[in-house]
Parts: structure tokens; C-alpha cells; sequence
């Protein structure tokens, strides 16, 4: 009998924890797949690489969990980096403020597409469609289609490896955050009911409206902070960072484990996600596969994930 027990033990948590097992077996095969792998300087790549990403997919995650979609985080992303440039470079800001000033943006561009639909009844699809047509378009016009080339000692401190890598710090510190809001709060938790069962939340006097603008204002802030880490990484603010990402974001969420539906979605989960699309794109890189071949492979994985939900759909667990 125990022994059964244990089996079904197994079982269960290989399936709430499948996210996980195909990360760890993807680091296991990459290992092998190439002798560079596990070198110090390239798991540091990685780890400044995905930071971006991992911060636009929790942005994302919170929109979806409302039922919602952001189309406009990789807009959202190049106001980011231009902005902050910008600042630096024609009003000699302190990066610390470009910083702050370019997060507030990213954030109105996300209160933006939330007040549509919140409030105007616009789907997310249409809305945040337009936000990221109109936040492209501004930060085209802001840069005159230029990079901007950022001098050294400023942004680039982020990426500094004499402070123990802020940029990576900073997302450590947003992915505890954002898990304990998720997990432990009384706005994580209506987040997740009105992605469950939005009328019933409405029913109970609660202001869903409200709670669903703040999740797109949550992404927007952010994707434009990850826009801020591609600056720093580059030394460069450019409009056409984050093209695609959008579509990355919801990969890493869904492979997560998330629904799009709304209502169900785990930020470490998320967070491990986009570092499986991280490592598959690496691993790639590291054996010199074109980039069309490692689009097919994301999109079969997304394929995989989202059946795997279909498949334990009953075994869904308690959030």
C-alpha cells in the first residue's frame, strides 16, 4: 500500500513540477551537446541574457492570470532603451533617474492599453495591438530611427561585474517580489480569481476593473525595465529592441504552465520557462544552428506544453 502511495506521489509531482524536470533534463543534454556549455562565462551570458526576457514574462504572467494579453511588451521594451538613452545622452540624467523616468513611461503605456480595456471594453488583443503600434512609432520618432550610443560609466553599470552584476540582482530581487505578491497577497489572489471567475469576483463587491488596469500596468513597467537592461547590456538605446518578444513572453508563460484563459500561472514556473526558450536558443548558438531551425523548435515545445496542460488538466493544482 505504501509503496503505491508513492508511486502516485511521484507521478503528481512529476506533473506539477514538469516545467522544472524539462529544464533540468534540457541542462543535462546541453551539457553534453557541447564542452562550452557549463563555462562559467557562458552560463553568465545566459543569466544577462534571459533577465530581460524573465522580467517581460512575469510582466505578461500577471495580465494572463487576469485573463488577459499584452501584445505591446516589445514596444514597451524599446521605449525603455530609447528613453533611457536619451536622458543620458541629451540631458546628462544620472542613469539612476533615466532609469526611474523610463520604468514610469513603460508603465503609462501599460495603464494605457489597461484603461482600454478595463474600462472601454476594448479586447486586450485589439488594445495592447494598438499600443504597441503607437509606442513603436514613438520610439522611432525619438531616436530619429537611430541608435544612440550610450558613453561608458553610466547604464552600463548594471552589467558591471565589479558590483556582482546589479542587472541580475535586480532580477532576482523583482522574481521574489513579485512571487511573494503572487502567492501571498490579497491583490495576487484577486488577480487570479478574476482570471478564474470574473463576474463572481464582481458579484462579491470587489472592483475587478481596477485590478485588471494594474496588471497591464505591471507589464508595462517591466518590459520597459527590460528595454533599460538591453541598453545597458549594449550601450546602445534603440527602437527596434524587443521585436517578437511579445510572442517569447507568451511562450515562457505558457510553458510555464500557465492558461491563457486566465486563472492559473506560477511566476518561478514562468520564470523557468523563459529560461528553457534561453537555453534552447544558447545551446543552438553554441553548435552554430541557424536561427530558422530554433524557431521551429520553439514552436514545437509550445505545441508540447500546451498539450501537456490538456493532458493534466484534472491534476490541476490548488493556487
Amino acid at each position: 500500500m505504501s509503496i503505491f502511495k508513492k508511486k502516485i506521489d511521484l507521478k503528481e509531482f512529476i506533473i506539477n513540477n514538469n516545467t522544472f524536470i524539462i529544464l533540468l533534463l534540457l541542462i543535462v543534454a546541453s551539457s553534453f551537446l557541447s564542452d562550452t556549455f557549463f563555462t562559467t562565462m557562458n552560463l553568465r551570458n545566459i543569466a544577462l541574457q534571459q533577465a530581460g526576457p524573465i522580467l517581460v514574462a512575469i510582466g505578461l504572467l500577471y495580465v494572463i492570470l487576469a485573463g488577459g494579453i499584452d501584445l505591446s511588451v516589445g514596444s514597451i521594451m524599446a521605449i525603455g532603451s530609447t528613453v533611457s538613452a536619451i536622458l543620458i545622452t541629451d540631458f546628462s540624467m544620472h542613469y539612476t533617474a533615466s532609469i526611474g523616468i523610463a520604468v514610469i513611461i513603460g508603465l503609462l503605456f501599460g495603464l494605457f492599453s489597461g484603461v482600454l480595456v478595463a474600462y472601454t471594453g476594448i479586447q486586450g488583443f485589439v488594445a495592447t495591438l494598438a499600443t504597441m503600434t503607437i509606442a513603436r512609432g514613438v520610439a522611432f520618432v525619438l531616436s530619429e530611427g537611430r541608435p544612440i550610443k550610450i558613453e561608458s560609466g553610466t547604464i552600463n553599470t548594471l552589467v558591471s561585474k565589479d558590483l556582482m552584476y546589479p542587472i541580475l540582482i535586480i532580477t532576482l530581487f523583482i522574481i521574489v517580489v513579485f512571487t511573494i505578491i503572487h502567492r501571498y497577497t490579497g491583490y495576487g489572489r484577486k488577480v487570479i480569481a478574476i482570471g478564474s471567475n470574473e463576474t463572481a469576483l464582481q458579484l462579491a463587491g470587489v472592483r475587478t476593473k481596477q485590478y485588471v488596469m494594474s496588471t497591464y500596468a505591471i507589464s508595462g513597467a517591466l518590459a520597459a525595465l527590460a528595454g533599460v537592461f538591453l541598453a545597458a547590456r549594449s550601450s546602445t538605446g534603440s527602437a527596434t529592441v524587443g521585436m517578437g518578444q511579445e510572442l517569447d513572453a507568451i511562450a515562457a508563460v505558457v510553458i510555464g504552465g500557465a492558461s491563457l484563459a486566465g486563472g492559473k500561472g506560477f511566476v518561478l514556473n514562468t520564470v523557468a520557462g523563459a529560461l528553457i526558450l534561453g537555453l534552447i536558443g544558447n545551446i543552438m548558438n553554441l553548435m552554430a544552428v541557424p536561427s530558422y531551425p530554433q524557431d521551429i523548435i520553439k514552436g514545437a515545445i509550445i505545441i508540447a506544453a500546451v498539450l501537456l496542460q490538456i493532458v493534466t488538466s484534472k491534476k490541476d493544482r490548488t493556487i
